[in-house]
């Protein structure tokens, strides 16, 4: 019997085993409604409406909730999932189905986890006062399948969030469970590949592994700011009242077929905030710890990025900084997945400042403070 015939009986084995207890978890039916622990309430309706930034007064004020057909405020339908998460340090009831498919595929050896998608429904809004239950029911199971990532199932769990028996909200929540796949060794700081990263600074990127950073995600509606990117221009986006905007959003007043309006930022700003980053490790870096920083550019819109150059004790909330750009060269070393052309990110760097050089005993590989 060959190598491969052996694999392939375990594989079927180890699927049926998965299908099995799939079936078993689906013929128990939903779990228990489990009530949240408070009733839907204003004051944290205006929390999460402050830290969203959704303006709608419908949300907090009584007169402009009437004008608009409601007896009173509303909460956002989005807050469906708020009102009856758990808590820090709770665990899921032995009923729940995310949670017993989620032991099921670990114990089978998929023990990495990746949100995939969800697709809401919300049938009306919920008011203050109001008592909201949840429940859950597992409606799909899918596998093995060969991803990015590794070999994984996925499944799907369908949430529905009530007053009393009235269906307010659901939602179809897919995730993967996937067995990692085997790790390849980062090159050694002397094995660094011909190709290397460049700065636009001229400072050294030998923190940085060729082909390991992780690229950026580009949707319809982000690609004329990383096209921007990769021509070393950082693009702000505009909107229909021409004001500028970042992140960018969906161009509704456009057609699809027209690019979105931008203009070309001047790269400088200042920190509004920052944090350090020591743990756990990110791939494609040898160098811990560093800094990620929420810059307010000149322009008025605030843009997430790493903060290079600098020790990270001597970053101040005020400070100047200036954009560059790390042109990366692609290539077979990169996940095929996600795409092996030349990419480009930006970067912060303190203003006017020269280039820094770094010898490669400087750089701590693995290091962790």
């Amino acid at each position: 019997m060959s190598d491969d015939t052996v694999d392939d009986t375990a594989t079927d084995e180890r699927a049926g085993r998965i299908l099995a207890a799939a079936d078993e978890v689906r013929a128990a039916g939903g779990s228990a409604r489990r009530a949240g622990r408070d009733p839907v309430n204003l004051p944290m309706i205006r929390n999460w409406t402050e830290a969203i930034g959704d303006a709608n007064p419908i949300y907090s004020s009584e007169d402009a909730a009437r004008a608009a057909g409601h007896g009173g405020p509303v909460a956002p339908p989005a807050m469906a999932q708020v009102w009856t998460m758990r808590g820090l340090g709770k665990t899921r009831e032995g009923d729940d189905p995310l949670g017993r498919m989620t032991d099921i595929l670990d114990a089978e050896g998929f023990t990495s986890v990746v949100a995939t998608n969800c697709d809401s429904t919300y049938h009306r809004y919920t008011r203050p006062g109001e008592e909201i239950t949840i429940e859950s029911v597992l409606t799909d199971v899918v596998g093995p399948k060969t991803t990015g990532l590794g070999e994984g199932w996925f499944f799907t769990t369908r949430n529905y969030w009530r007053v009393g028996d009235e269906v307010v909200a659901e939602m179809d929540f897919r995730i993967l469970k996937f067995r990692p796949a085997a790790k390849t060794t980062e090159p050694a700081p002397g094995d660094t590949p011909a190709e290397r990263i460049v700065a636009s600074s001229g400072s050294a990127t030998d923190d940085l592994v060729v082909g390991k950073v992780l690229r950026p995600s580009v949707s319809h509606d982000t690609r004329f700011f990383w096209d921007g990117v990769r021509a070393h221009e950082l693009r702000i986006q505009t909107l229909e009242d021409g004001s500028p905007q970042h992140p960018p959003v969906p161009a509704l007043w456009k057609d699809k077929t027209e690019q979105t309006d931008y203009t070309v930022s001047s790269g400088r700003g200042t920190v509004f905030s920052f944090v350090t980053h020591h743990a756990p490790r990110v791939p494609g870096r040898t160098r811990f710890p560093f800094v990620i920083a929420l810059v307010e550019l000149d322009e008025g819109v605030r843009m997430l990025g790493e903060l290079r150059d600098v020790d990270p004790g001597e970053v101040r909330i005020g400070m100047e900084v200036e954009v560059e750009f790390l042109d990366m060269p692609g290539g077979p070393g990169e996940d095929a997945a996600f795409g092996t052309e030349p990419w480009t990110l930006y970067a912060w760097r303190p203003a006017g400042t020269p280039p820094v050089t770094r010898q490669m005993s400087e750089v701590r590989e693995g290091a962790v403070k």
